[in-house]
């Protein structure tokens, strides 16, 4: 049965300790300059709706590093659910690629796809999920503070965020979720969070969520194409909820932000250039994350 990665909870517990080990031993053998050829021949097609540095960048030289080969698509080259039904997209792709990721707007999309593909389906973002960025993220936290710590996600409860809990949840941490009123996570995955043993604390005051966390985390309050953005800008610096070192005075966090990050908005430029921060440990996992789970997916690990 083909597997597919649509969110962090397609994998089990287990399944997601396998692709963080993965993860780990192609890291340490890029930093003693071996690459080891485990999708040889192999192709990624990298379906785009919307633009990316990080994903883009990270998917093709991570499938070069494995000795297979990406294939850039932008919205010109496929036009999604335009030309032609999203299922015969899927079934033409099947026939070309041994893996597809696709970053898209709409999360329904992305499960038409994975429902008539016969390739493993990656989700490289939706407006709902951005789980190959939770694997950075936990790959980051495991080499760092460790999964017996307390990590606090302070800001709006986005793609990323709700990603975030769900692998919070699978991986054990203690986490604590701070958001204005409003700006929550979804009760849909609050509760998918819980069935995995670990719903997380919600809070609307950043200032006590943070004083016992070993780790803050933060994004952009406006993402990608959101309407409204200069209200909700304005609810969110009034809230309190910018990671300054005001707000992270008294401990001792580190700090991760996915990128890109607006300095002076979520986070300032003081914290993001401070030693606390984690930031590009967090940007450059992204590739050896990924490159565990696509060996994974492909069962080249």
């Amino acid at each position: 049965m083909t597997r597919h990665f649509t969110d962090i909870d397609d994998l089990s517990a287990d399944e997601l300790t396998t692709v963080l080990d993965t993860a780990s031993e192609l890291k340490a053998q890029v930093n003693h300059g071996e690459r080891e050829p485990l999708l040889e021949r192999q192709t990624l097609g990298m379906v785009f709706e919307k633009p990316s540095a990080r994903t883009r960048i990270s998917f093709e030289t991570g499938m070069t590093q494995l000795g297979g080969h990406a294939i850039f698509l932008g919205p010109e080259d496929i036009g999604l659910g335009e030309r032609e039904p999203l299922k015969d997209t899927a079934r033409t792709l099947s026939g070309f690629v041994d893996c597809a990721m696709v970053r898209l707007f709409e999360h329904d999309d992305l499960e038409e796809l994975a429902a008539h593909a016969t390739v493993p389906i990656v989700n490289g973002l939706t407006d709902n999920a951005h789980p190959c960025q939770t694997l950075a993220d936990l790959l980051t936290i495991r080499e760092t503070i460790g999964f017996d710590s307390r990590v606090t996600w302070v800001g709006d409860g986005n793609n990323v965020a709700q990603s975030f809990v769900l692998g919070c949840a699978l991986a054990g941490i203690d986490l604590t979720v701070a958001t204005p009123e409003g700006y929550g996570i979804d009760d849909d995955v609050l509760e998918r969070a819980a069935e995995l043993g670990a719903r997380p604390t919600t809070a609307d005051d950043p200032e006590r969520a943070v004083a016992d966390a070993d780790a803050v985390y933060t994004d952009v309050w406006v993402s990608m194409g959101e309407t409204g953005g200069a209200e909700k800008r304005i609810a969110f610096q009034e809230s309190g909820f910018q990671l300054s070192e005001q707000l992270l005075a008294g401990t001792d966090a580190r700090v991760l932000h996915c990128l890109p990050a607006h300095r002076g908005e979520e986070i300032t430029d003081a914290v993001i250039e401070s030693e606390r921060s984690l930031v590009w440990r967090q940007a450059e996992n992204r590739l050896h994350a990924q490159k565990g789970l696509l060996s994974f997916l492909l069962d080249a690990h």
